[in-house]
């Protein structure tokens, strides 16, 4: 393998080992921590440089690899891509959402902050739902023509690292239902009171390093979920650090997405638990 080969290959690796440490360390799913240890060897072994495979077969040839599903590939297409990996910023603690919302064309830092705040959106995925279900244009300073620029921008970001993402276009995304995600919202909040979880320490708004923030990884009706207090501008502005709570997840098939979980402050909803985007959901949800 040339020098060349092997760094490349080696970064990528490393950040595949660092990612199981830091899962083993947050009491995520032994099994999810070993496919990202055998994932790691199966990358260092390569005799091919990860960025000519991806070259020659794009997201397909990842996943023909021994120990690399759906989602490992995805992020190594990710890595070589950007040189960053998202997924390991967050489980670090020093994921900027704001920054890579950033990195769609025609998206600057103010807008990026106002969406990120209005929609909780923090990933690409996010912003491409929110793009396709209309909540995007609800956002000030953005606007039919600009959710439709930042629609092309996202089909052309995420196509091939995301295939499975096509379904977004119609709606038809699977997602777990609320009643799931709420489950997890509580289990979250309970056992962060208790503190039961393990904390991590968070770079933005924490000019102490202290680390404060409690992380669950569980598995709940096929979907996988890490849960982590919001920590957004807007909700240290607003007092709701220790009452927004972000659900990551994905399932088997390795379909991916994330919701806000807040109370309610006003409407027939107020004081419940609900889940920003399916409101609808939640009151039937709440009047069974």
């Amino acid at each position: 393998m040339s020098d060349v080969i092997g760094s490349l290959n080696a970064r990528c690796a490393d950040r595949l080992r660092e990612a199981a440490d830091l899962l083993q360390g947050q009491g995520a799913n032994p099994f999810r921590v070993s496919a990202y240890r055998k994932a790691a060897a199966t990358v260092l072994e390569l005799p091919d440089d990860l960025q000519a495979i991806i070259d020659r077969a794009g997201l397909p040839g990842l996943e023909s690899l021994p120990n690399i599903g759906r989602g490992i590939a995805a992020a190594l297409l990710e890595m070589t891509r950007t040189g960053r990996w998202i997924q390991l910023e967050r489980l670090r603690g020093n994921a900027d959402p704001v920054q890579l919302l950033t990195t769609v064309p025609g998206l600057g830092h103010r807008l990026a902050e106002r969406i990120h705040d209005d929609l909780h959106v923090d990933t690409l995925e996010g912003l491409e739902l929110a793009a396709h279900d209309g909540r995007l244009e609800s956002v000030p300073g953005v606007g039919p023509r600009r959710a439709a620029a930042i629609r092309a921008s996202l089909q052309t970001m995420l196509s091939r690292s995301r295939p499975h993402r096509a379904a977004a276009a119609t709606g038809a995304t699977a997602e777990p239902p609320v009643s799931v995600l709420l489950a997890v919202d509580r289990e979250y909040r309970d056992r962060a009171a208790s503190g039961e979880l393990p904390t991590i320490a968070p770079r933005r708004f924490n000019p102490s390093g202290e680390a404060w923030l409690p992380v669950l990884h569980t598995v709940s009706d096929g979907w996988h979920f890490t849960a982590l207090f919001s920590n957004t501008a807007q909700a240290h502005r607003l007092g709701r650090t220790r009452d927004w709570v972000v659900l990551y997840f994905y399932d088997d098939e390795h379909a991916e997405g994330q919701h806000t979980v807040v109370t309610e402050t006003h409407g027939a909803l107020a004081g419940r638990r609900v889940v920003r985007g399916r409101e609808a959901e939640c009151r039937a949800h709440y009047t069974k």
